[in-house]
């Protein structure tokens, strides 16, 4: 049996990753875009709230998320909203949005499939804990 520590983690996120990368190649997307997709999903989105999230999340500076929104721009995936401090999906950007989310759909599904319910939430509680405490950490 293995120990839980963060190499586990890493190991189980990164080759998770790895997945996902392979699967959202031949849209010419970023990990980071994949992200900033998926946060724009629901509606428009104030840039600032944007940055904040990925930066967040992925652990970078506000420039190098500018960038991924940049991309996202030049690649007509997303535009300012009706005010330059909103931005939003465009239709091509939800069209790609939907093809990144069965690719994850279809990684969960293989990787998750034979997991029971009862192990999956602990698991899920537990890395939850563990994300807020690294957090917590990381703002101190």
């Amino acid at each position: 049996m293995s120990t839980l520590n963060g190499q586990v983690i890493g190991q189980a996120h990164y080759a998770t990753r790895a997945l996902l990368e392979r699967a959202v190649a031949p849209l010419g997307l970023t990990f980071g875009q994949v992200l900033a997709l998926n946060a724009l999903a629901a509606g428009p989105v104030e840039r600032d709230h944007l940055t904040h999230r990925i930066t967040s999340t992925l652990k970078v500076d506000p420039p190098a998320v500018q960038e991924m929104i940049a991309g996202l721009v030049d690649a007509n995936l997303a535009q300012d909203d009706t005010d330059a401090e909103r931005i939003r999906l465009t239709d091509t950007g939800h069209a790609t949005q939907a093809r990144v989310a069965d690719a994850v759909s279809g990684i969960t599904a293989r990787l998750y499939a034979d997991i029971p319910a009862d192990d999956a939430s602990a698991a899920a509680r537990v890395l939850t804990l563990v994300t807020h405490r690294a957090n917590a950490e990381l703002a101190a």
